[in-house]
């Protein structure tokens, strides 16, 4: 069994001048297809699985301690989650509805959870991802270091994530995370992702089956 590169959900320049078209090439064509790849290779060694999606293959492989076959299957969920939870500027209008009260409850205000989720990016050390999860009816920003995912962590639920690995960023801000996540949140955070993710059916959103189709050839 192997899964495929799934398609992006708009144009590789979609997102300039915020997140360039370089930085997609190379963060989507090359790491993101790499865990695909990795993930893949790995899935010929494991009969047990050959029917598994991918949030099983994730979960199986947190249950059994393998770590290579976790890191490369996280990494490509993570990143599923991540394409989606970013949008072309002014694409997603502003928070509304059941989102907007319990962001106005949780920060106060957009700009307020803005504001965490920048402060939660720059300090967290190293790589790994920040995290916009409903917890017990509330928000609450997390992190989760390397590979590590909401999938395997009891009473959360994904709303949104941002990828704060350097390959992330580092085209187009070099090493200031900070630079970069005040520009994704400030401009390309898909708010209507996070809204239909209330229902607790986010993790199925960046799912897939082995057959699922190939993206187009981004290099």
């Amino acid at each position: 069994m192997s899964f495929n590169l799934l398609p992006l959900p708009y144009a590789a320049n979609a997102l300039g001048p915020l997140i360039s078209q370089e930085t997609i090439e190379y963060h989507y064509g090359k790491h993101h297809r790499k865990y695909v790849e990795t993930l893949s290779a790995l899935l010929l060694h494991e009969p047990g699985l050959q029917d598994a999606s991918l949030v099983e293959v994730i979960r199986a492989a947190s249950a059994s301690k393998q770590r290579a076959l976790f890191n490369n299957a996280a990494q490509v969920w993570s990143h599923n989650f991540y394409w989606h939870s970013i949008c072309p500027p002014g694409a997603a209008p502003e928070p509304e509805g059941e989102l907007a009260r319990l962001i106005g409850s949780a920060f106060g205000s957009v700009a307020g959870l803005a504001s965490a989720l920048c402060n939660e990016a720059e300090a967290h050390f190293s790589n790994g991802w920040v995290w916009l999860l409903l917890e017990e009816e509330n928000l609450v920003i997390r992190s989760f270091h390397d590979a590590d995912t909401p999938l395997v962590h009891a009473g959360v639920i994904p709303l949104l994530n941002i990828d704060v690995w350097e390959h992330a960023y580092y085209i187009d801000y070099r090493n200031d995370r900070a630079d970069y996540a005040t520009a994704v949140t400030e401009g390309v955070l898909n708010w209507s992702f996070a809204a239909m993710n209330l229902d607790g059916k986010g993790a199925d959103r960046a799912d897939q089956r082995p057959e699922q189709q190939a993206a187009s050839d981004v290099k």
